[in-house]
This record gives C-alpha cells, structure tokens and sequence, in this order.
C-alpha cells in the first residue's frame, strides 16, 4: 500500500509542477466536451489553402489532388468535390529528378477570390507550378480547362512555406520561384511585374510568414499610395554571423520600378527589425503569424498582431511563444526615420551623410506629384540608388504595449485571428484566436488593466498536430485545419460556462448571464433588459442568489496513515483547502498538491476540509467551493516513522522532477 501511495504521490507531483511555468488558460476543454463540427474522409489528406466565400456559403479546401466544398453552416456537409490530379507520366518524370512519389502529387497551395467571382487556384503539380480558375455557376463548382504557369506565384515544392495575397485582382507572393526553392523573391504579378534585387542586403535567406494590404489612399490628406507590408524571418546582415531575426517590408502598390536603375524591381523596398521582446536575453523572437485588425474609424490605428517563437526548434520542449501587437502608425513612423549603411570596417552604422529628395522608399503623395514625380519612372538616379543599398531602417519596430500580449511555454503559437466584439455597454473589445502545434486553439483578451489573460483554452483535434490554418466568418464561425481534418467552431457558445457566477467571473466579451432564461449566453443581439455582464471586474452581485448546497462527504481516515483527498476544479485556476473554516497551510501532514489533499491526520485534524478555487479580478477575490470532506480520525497500525518515509520521498520526487526539467532545457 506504501509504495502505490508513493508513486501516486510522485505522479500528482510532477503534474502539478510541469504545469506551473506557463501562463495558464482559465480553462481547459478537451476535445470530447467541446461542441464542433469536424470533416475528416477517408481519402483526404495533405490539405494545403483554405477559402472561406461567405457570399455563396461555402468554404473552399484545397488538399492533395482535389479541392473539395463544405457548407459555411455546417462542414460537415460536403457540397462538390472537384479532382486535380497530376498524369503518370508527369509524376514519373518527377520522380526521375529526386522527388518522393508523395511529393509527385498535385497539391492545391494558394486560392483568391477574383473580382469576376471566380476563383485562382494554384497547385504544385509533380513540381511545375500550375493555376488555373474555379467558377461557381448554379450551385456547381467547375474547373476552367485552360490553365497557365503558376512558377512565381507558389512554389515547387508543397512542404516550402509561402505568403499571397489578391488585392483588386492584383497578386503579390513571397515564395521560393526555383525547382531547388533556394531563391525567394517577393514580387507583384499582372500586368506590370515587379520584384526585389537579388541582393543580400535586401533578403537574406527568408522564410516568408505573410502579405497585408493598408488602403493608406482612402485616408491620406496628401494623397498618398497604398502600402503593402510584408512579414518574414532571415539572416541578420547587420548582426552577428548566424542571427535570424523578423522584420517588416514595406512597398507600394502603385510602384513601376524605376526608368533606368531598378528596371521592374521595387523603387520602395524598405525592411525594419520587427521586435518582441521576451525568453533569453539576446535570443531571437521569430514570427510565426501576422493578422491585421482594421480599424474602420482610423486606418492608422489599425494594428498587426502577430505570434512569435523563441526557439527555431518546433520540438523544443523547452521554447516560448508569444503574441505582440504592432500599430500602423508605429510602423510608419519607422519607415519615415534614419537608414543604417554599411561601413568601410563591414559595420553597420547609422547614415549620416545627405539623403537625396524625394526621401527614399516613400510612397508618391500629392507633393510629389506636384514636383514631377508622379509614378516611380520618375524618381531620380540618387533616390533610386541610395535605396538600392540602403534598404534597411535604423528605428527598430516595437509592440505598443513595450512587450509581449502573452507569453506562453511549451506548445508553440502557430496562426492568430482577431474578433472585434462590442459588449453590452457598447465598448470593443479585441479577442485573440491562437492556435499552436499540438492542435490546441487558445482564447484570449488583453487589457491595459490587467495584461493579457487566456480565457480557455480548447482542444479541437483529438490527436496532437499543428494547426495549419485558422478563418474567422463574419457568421461568428471559426474554422481551423491541419493537414488532415477541418473543425468548424462558433465563438460565441457560451454553453460551457454553466453558472451566473462562472459566467460573469470569465468576462468573456461574447458571454452573458440571461436571467429570464438563467443560462450563459451570447450577448450579440440579445436585449439588454435580459441580459448582464461585467467585463471590469467580473463581480457577481448582480447575480441571483442560490440556495444549492454542498455535498460533504463523509471520510474515515486511521492516524498516521496518509490518505489522498482528491480535488476535481472544473477550471486551471489556482486552488487552496480550508479546515474548519480557516486557510489549511502545508505542513509534515498536510501536502498540499494541484489536484488534491495528502493527509497524514493525527486525532487533532478531524473535521470539516474544504477545497476552493480561487480567482482575483481587479483586487477582488471570488471563491468557488469544489469539494468537502467530513473526516474522522480512528487509532491504527500507522507510525509517525511512515509519515516521514512518505514526506521524504515526496522531496525526492520534487528534486527528481527539478534536474529532468533542468537537463531538458539546457
């Protein structure tokens, strides 16, 4: 009997303290409490873009061979299949060049909607790039026969990762253009092409994350060009050998390239050193995932959220993640300052010598047109070539809070999606979605009150995978893929909080407490006069009363004997046990653990023992009773010597669990 109370005991141990370093969610919800719509068929794999076409209700998925439509409402209704496959002899052919009969596939890479409503589709077809169009005609998706090279716009390779985006018919991609994927270029399509230099000191071998267009024009009083942004991680050229850091590109969008110098390659090419500071002192926070939140009132408060990681390993069990927030106008503001330049001695150093008129990499606005400079033909020799070799910015780009959202260990963050949600008191309030590597999606809010909080955390895939993909509808509907399975997910179930109390105390800007229905539900739409909610604090004297009591259970311990009173919370909050009334504080027969009680009782410690959870919100302390226990003490066969063997190697257990976590994130 010792030795399973001891392994017991080592086991509540190490669970309790391997789960202490990281920033816990309020809540954890496996997969099988969690009310989703899953597609997953037998021959579906390899799923590689996702679609979402709200103005015909469907979602698009494009995986290995086939793209596939399911029901916006319902993904669980598959509405059209429409096969892409690459010929035996293609595939042979590509397999003679070194390639895998599984890389040999066609998978379906990139899809953007088109003005006209259809919709490009690209794929890597046995490694000859390839789009052509989709169209949806009478509740029928057909494939266009014709189809053109899509080398350039993704790919060879379907494992290599890539940025696009469509923007008024106009494409942009950053992505590898060769069969070997070691040149990347970020570029625009169409009818007037431009890409970077194929220099260095432009782009330094980078893993492109993602592409954002900021509609500058519709809110400039001079008139100036749109801005496109584009985020990605590369070597460092101004630092020390080996360094990869982030950074963000700018361009714009009416670019030309120049006349003479920098013929069809960006006149506008200017890069910032993208900071998230967190983890060790000196490691690199690499961007993960970029979502830009707009702000409809002021487009210049618009803010880019982004995910970060601190480790360039995905398996370390010791890296941490991050999510930083970026304003527009912040980033601008970089654009708009001093240029580093390289050094006779090979140093970067700030430039201080003349920088020519117009200021380089500036977007053409109404003061430049009035000088003659009306398209980027028209820029000067020295504008062109100071921007040629001085392509990146001195000014660092830094979050608007200083430092990270969140900061989270273990699971790595993966995708982000931002909702803005108006509450019952009409403010909005910004909710992040976040997925990570082992198919977990975390809730999240933050408040310059009291940081950044994970409301709960969910599992939406029952086997552990990265989350590859992540779509928010305007329908409340978030949709989530990995390679080999959708989930389909309404933000606004409010099911899983089950009490006025549970409900207030999340503040959960979708949820509510609806007192003439006495459930938790969404506050979108609901009347006022029905509904309560408290985002500030979360108190709950608004509450009804209730009048349901406790079950106390009745326990028969024998002295000296340790026994394990276990504790079951329904949330990851901090928990805490209370004898006969008073706080129960740790001692030789009281081992306090994360999920119960190990009691070694002497005659003195019968009585009642109360295990609570315990929530502070803005200095006010809520408690929430999970379990009771009425234990009664009798003589036994117990010795004091048993105690100390058992608390001795509870110690041990702890000091075991400290060297693993210590050689594991050497």
């Amino acid at each position: 009997m010792m030795k399973s109370q001891v392994a017991l005991l080592c086991v509540l141990i190490i669970m309790s303290e391997g789960s202490a370093k990281s920033l816990k969610a309020r809540r954890s919800v496996f997969f099988s409490d969690i009310n989703l719509k899953l597609f997953k068929g037998p021959d579906f794999d390899g799923l590689s873009s996702l679609l979402v076409r709200e103005d015909i209700g469907l979602l698009f998925v494009g995986a290995r061979g086939k793209v596939i439509t399911l029901s916006l409402n319902d993904i669980t209704k598959k509405t059209s299949e429409t096969r892409w496959t690459v010929s035996s002899e293609d595939k042979s052919q590509c397999q003679r060049k070194g390639k895998s009969k599984e890389e040999c596939d066609n998978y379906i890479t990139m899809m953007h909607t088109l003005s006209d409503g259809r919709i490009l589709v690209c794929g890597t077809r046995a490694f000859d790039p390839t789009c052509t169009h989709l169209m949806f005609k009478g509740g029928t998706v057909t494939m266009e026969d014709t189809t053109q090279s899509g080398r350039g716009k993704i790919p060879f390779d379907p494992k290599d990762q890539f940025a696009s985006m469509m923007n008024e018919n106009m494409l942009y991609t950053a992505a590898s253009t060769n069969f070997r994927g070691l040149l990347k270029t970020f570029q625009r399509h169409g009818q007037n092409p431009i890409r970077n230099e194929e220099k260095e000191t432009w782009l330094s071998d980078p893993k492109m994350i993602s592409i954002h267009m900021a509609e500058i024009n519709k809110i400039s009083e001079n008139g100036e060009d749109d801005n496109v942004f584009l985020f990605l991680n590369e070597n460092a050229v101004e630092e020390r050998h080996g360094l990869r850091v982030s950074r963000v590109v700018r361009v714009c969008k009416s670019d030309l390239g120049g006349l003479r110098i920098l013929q069809r390659k960006w006149t506008s090419f200017l890069k910032a050193h993208l900071d998230c500071p967190f983890g060790d002192e000196g490691s690199a926070s690499l961007v993960k995932d970029v979502f830009l939140l707009k702000d409809e009132k002021n487009l210049l408060d618009s803010v880019f959220y982004a995910t970060f990681t601190s480790n360039l390993e995905p398996s370390s069990t010791c890296s941490q993640s991050a999510v930083c927030s970026y304003k527009l106008s912040d980033i601008q503001q970089v654009f708009r300052g001093n240029f580093l330049t390289l050094s006779n001695s090979g140093c970067w150093v700030t430039h201080t010598g003349v920088v020519p008129n117009p200021y380089p990499g500036s977007c053409i606005n109404d003061e430049m047109r009035a000088s003659g400079v009306r398209t980027s033909h028209d820029l000067p020799d020295s504008t062109l070539l100071f921007v040629m070799n001085h392509p990146l910015m001195e000014q660092v780009v830094t979050p608007i809070t200083g430092k990270p959202l969140l900061v989270r260990s273990t699971a790595q963050f993966s995708r982000i999606v931002v909702d803005k949600v108006t509450s019952l008191d009409g403010e909005q309030h910004n909710v992040m979605f976040i997925s990570n590597n082992s198919g977990w999606l975390q809730k999240a809010v933050w408040s310059g009150d009291d940081g950044g909080r994970i409301i709960e955390e969910l599992q939406l895939f029952q086997d552990p995978q990265p989350i590859r993909f992540l779509q928010l509808s305007r329908r409340g509907q978030l949709y989530s893929a990995t390679r080999t399975a959708v989930a389909q997910l309404s933000v606004r179930d409010c099911s899983r909080y089950t009490s006025c109390a549970d409900c207030l105390i999340a503040r959960d800007p979708y949820c509510g407490w609806d007192h003439l229905k006495g459930l938790c539900a969404a506050v979108a739409g609901a009347s006022k006069f029905s509904m309560i909610q408290n985002l500030i604090d979360g108190g709950v004297r608004m509450c009804p009363s209730s009048h349901l009591s406790m079950q106390i259970t009745d326990i028969h311990l024998t002295a000296d004997v340790a026994q394990f009173l276990p504790c079951s919370p329904d949330t990851n909050l901090p928990m805490r046990w209370r004898f006969s009334g008073k706080i129960l504080e740790p001692g030789p027969r009281h081992i306090l653990l994360s999920q119960g009680l190990v009691l070694t009782p002497s005659f003195t410690d019968e009585g009642l023992y109360t295990c609570e959870t315990v929530e502070v919100v803005k200095g006010r302390e809520h408690k929430k009773a999970m379990n009771q226990y009425n234990v009664k003490v009798s003589e036994g066969g117990g010795s004091y010597i048993h105690t100390i063997v058992i608390s001795v190697l509870a110690v041990f257990c702890v000091l075991c669990l400290m060297f693993i976590m210590y050689t594991r994130c050497k």
